[in-house]
């Protein structure tokens, strides 16, 4: 059961560029703090904000790094409470890489270029301890930690050849795979973005995440996920 939560949950994950950052109050003694945020992943699941020196957050995390995130999906035709949801608790840190963090935020997030120029707005990372999911009524479990953690996959050297491979010797897969996984027919889909559970597409001018079965840190297991959604969905080639 838990295996299909963690499907889930990375799923929501990937699909999500908004939630409700939590942290400690540096100014009111300790009190949690939440705000509305924008964020994207890393190719791990580390979450990826965009903050400024100014914001009440960020202010907060430099006092102490413990924060939490809340990610949803409401039900919008019946009982909203019957909603999934995604909690993840960890460390939010300035980020490492800088530069790094910039292109893969504007890649999902293009308007953030417009804070670019400011000086005050900095990449911090929320390194995720903990993964609690909630998908529904009776469907509530803490997640297994390892899937969560920060931890750079191998692939990630070749990301940008195995993008261009795929893009230009594999698109047959790539096309029957959005068919099947999101029932878009669309022969001129391209990969974009890789992450571990997953790659996320260009297609009629949307960015749509297409999912893996395991989570995938070395090339080995990514290549071997890529074939076996090539061998399943086959039928589903346009």
């Amino acid at each position: 059961m838990k295996d299909t939560y963690e499907l889930h949950a990375a799923k929501l994950l990937r699909e999500s560029n908004e939630g409700v950052l939590s942290t400690i109050s540096k100014k009111f003694d300790g009190y949690p703090f939440g705000s509305f945020t924008t964020f994207t992943t890393d190719r791990d699941r580390s979450i990826i904000i965009y903050a400024s020196d100014l914001a009440q957050h960020t202010k907060n995390l430099k006092n102490d790094s413990k924060a939490s995130l809340t990610i949803y999906n409401l039900n919008k035709k019946g009982d909203q409470q019957d909603s999934q949801r995604l909690t993840l608790l960890g460390d939010l840190k300035l980020a490492d890489n800088q530069e790094d963090c910039k292109k893969r935020f504007s890649l999902f997030l293009p308007h953030s270029a417009n804070y670019h120029k400011m000086h005050d707005f900095s990449f911090y990372t929320l390194e995720i301890n903990q993964a609690r999911w909630i998908g529904g009524f009776g469907q509530i479990a803490w997640l297994k930690t390892a899937n969560w953690i920060k931890n750079s996959p191998k692939w990630l050297e070749r990301e940008n050849s195995i993008i261009e491979h795929m893009n230009e010797d594999h698109s047959n897969s790539i096309v029957s795979t959005l068919n099947a996984q999101l029932d878009i027919k669309d022969p001129e889909a391209k990969m974009i973005a890789l992450n571990t559970d997953g790659y996320y597409v260009s297609t009629r001018g949307e960015i749509r995440f297409l999912t893996f079965m395991t989570c995938c840190l070395n090339m080995k297991q990514y290549k071997d996920e890529l074939v076996r959604q090539a061998h399943d969905y086959r039928e589903y080639e346009l």
